[in-house]
């Protein structure tokens, strides 16, 4: 399995979608004094999310 990493901010395409508060707070403070947008936090669990799923197929 993938390691999760803050990554750095990569170029994006703008797309819209809600999240509950608590988690946009927790992600906020994950990335604090990082070199790191809520949006590239984002891309990134999301990457690592459908990569575990390919993972979980391929079993």
């Amino acid at each position: 399995m993938k390691k999760f990493r803050i990554p750095s901010v990569p170029p994006t395409t703008n797309k819209c979608i809600r999240f509950p508060n608590n988690v946009i707070e927790e992600v906020e403070k994950s990335i604090r004094g990082k070199d790191c947008t809520f949006s590239a936090f984002v891309v990134e669990a999301v990457k690592v999310a459908l990569e575990n799923l390919k993972e979980e197929e391929g079993k």
